[in-house]
């Protein structure tokens, strides 16, 4: 069961629309098919939403952006687990990801940070990388040293619009993902669409018979 959602990015405008923030943007996504809102909740240094559930088993589930900017995002997460007692194994950590395309999408649990500064911090301090992450692919530069720049700038409309449609996509998951059912949630997480079929080629033009003599 997954009882905190964090979706990772930078606060402020001038960071709104970069890649680094598409954790964010699903975090958004999350909250607005959960029928939440987030609020400033200085406790836990982010912008955070509770959502009851219902059901025999149903626990509270809370969507959190961190506003300590990346570097710093374990301290948020790590604020607002404690307090309510939520374990590593609870927590879905939605990130982007320099490794997949945009349009793409892992659920995996545990794991390296793999340089991702928002998921050494978490890390750090959780005392743990045994918690859920959500990749979601961006694509990369080509060079490591133009890594810094390339997560901090705006997508074009081409893979903005292929990151977006991946986090609807996910949006199909979300019950799946919060009841726990993670083999259920991988299946239609990483499902990929169905290859259209070729056209069929043109039906040649038979060219009518000659008239018979005489006619």
């Amino acid at each position: 069961m997954i009882r905190l959602l964090v979706g990772l990015g930078n606060p402020g405008p001038e960071y709104a629309q970069t890649r680094h923030n598409a954790g964010f943007w699903w975090i958004d996504a999350a909250a607005h098919s959960l029928g939440a809102r987030l609020n400033a909740e200085r406790a836990y240094f982010g912008l955070v939403a509770r959502v009851n559930r219902t059901g025999p088993d149903a626990v509270p589930v809370w969507l959190l952006e961190p506003q300590t900017y990346m570097n710093l995002s374990g301290k948020s997460v790590a604020s607002l687990a404690r307090f309510f007692k939520i374990t590593p194994p609870e927590i879905l950590v939605v990130h982007d990801e320099l490794d997949l395309p945009p349009g793409q999408m892992k659920l995996k649990l545990g794991g390296s940070h793999a340089g991702h500064n928002g998921l050494r911090d978490i890390h750090a301090q959780l005392g743990s990388a045994d918690y859920w992450r959500l990749r979601l692919g961006i694509g990369h530069p080509g060079v490591k040293s133009d890594v810094v720049d390339y997560v901090l700038r705006k997508p074009p409309a081409d893979e903005r619009d292929a990151i977006e449609k991946v986090i609807a996509d996910s949006m199909l998951a979300l019950d799946l993902l919060l009841a726990g059912d993670m083999d259920k949630a991988m299946m239609k997480l990483h499902a990929k669409p169905p290859r259209p079929k070729p056209p069929r080629p043109p039906k040649a033009d038979i060219p009518p018979a000659d008239p018979e003599p005489g006619t």
